[in-house]
């Protein structure tokens, strides 16, 4: 069994800072690509950030310059640092990774179960 588990989150204001955290765990042979997507209400989940092993990362337009996303691979951890939010950040994100099961050494993708963001104006 492989699980993801997300904390920070929370309610901030316009122009505030805030971070998440997920950890990885479980039958882990290899993560590859981990990262963050979200979830407005009455909108499709949307990329936010992912970054490989390696530590190419990738964004969305909307979050670039202002969001970073950072990983830690010997503690299989992914972060984002968001910064200047903006009431249209608001979402609940959801960790994402695809990672080889250490069991059948097949890859899947698995997600954790959200946090909400919220940002008031």
């Amino acid at each position: 069994q492989v699980r993801l588990v997300e904390s920070g989150g929370g309610l901030v204001q316009a122009g505030e800072s805030l971070g998440l955290s997920c950890a990885a765990s479980g039958s882990i042979f290899r993560i590859n690509v981990m990262g963050w997507y979200r979830q407005a209400p009455g909108k499709q989940r949307e990329l936010v950030a992912t970054i490989t092993s390696g530590r190419s990362t990738n964004y969305a337009d909307s979050v670039k310059g202002r969001f970073t996303i950072s990983r830690d691979n010997a503690e299989n951890l992914v972060f984002l640092q968001m910064s200047s939010l903006k009431p249209e950040d608001t979402a609940v994100y959801y960790c994402y990774a695809a990672i080889t099961s250490s069991r059948s050494f097949i890859a899947n993708n698995y997600w954790g179960q959200g946090t909400q963001v919220t940002v008031s104006s």
